[in-house]
């Protein structure tokens, strides 16, 4: 066989190649974004559950004492950075009444659970419309 018909075969060879490997760069970068964003939704649940354990009912030193849902949502908003924004970040708190804690379910002893969810949105070209729902809970017992 000549060597001119095997001219230009490695460009679109190259295009192939390079059209895979950079789909599978997009994809390890994105995958890396969404491992640390879940990393760091989990990181605000625990964040605001504790927040929300040292100003229970009996809470007299602190501010924003005997917290409420919108109160916890307000620090875990404060907290978002890196590649959370605020406005995308919800966090929602409960004070489930069980048992002992039915007449005041804020009191110490008594449970709190923080719900934090936040919208990932991908950056690859093949699923830049695509958004992935996180979401993170955290439960924990109030202390003051």
């Amino acid at each position: 066989m000549s060597r001119h018909g095997q001219r230009g075969s490695s460009l679109p060879e190259t295009a192939i190649v390079l059209g895979v490997m950079l789909m599978i760069l997009f994809g390890i970068i994105d995958f890396s974004r969404a491992m640390y964003t879940y990393s760091f939704v989990a990181d605000l649940a625990r964040e605001g559950a504790r927040w929300a354990i040292v100003r229970g009912s009996q809470c007299t030193a602190l501010d924003h004492c005997n917290a409420q849902s919108s109160d916890v949502q307000t620090y875990v908003q404060n907290l978002s950075e890196g590649l959370t924004t605020a406005s995308g970040t919800t966090a929602t708190a409960q004070w489930p009444s069980l048992g002992a804690c039915a007449p005041a379910p804020k009191a110490p002893g008594c449970l709190v659970t923080v719900t934090v969810t936040y919208n990932f949105h991908f950056i690859a070209p093949f699923v830049s419309k695509a958004i992935l729902p996180m979401s993170s809970t955290s439960q924990m017992v109030i202390s003051q």
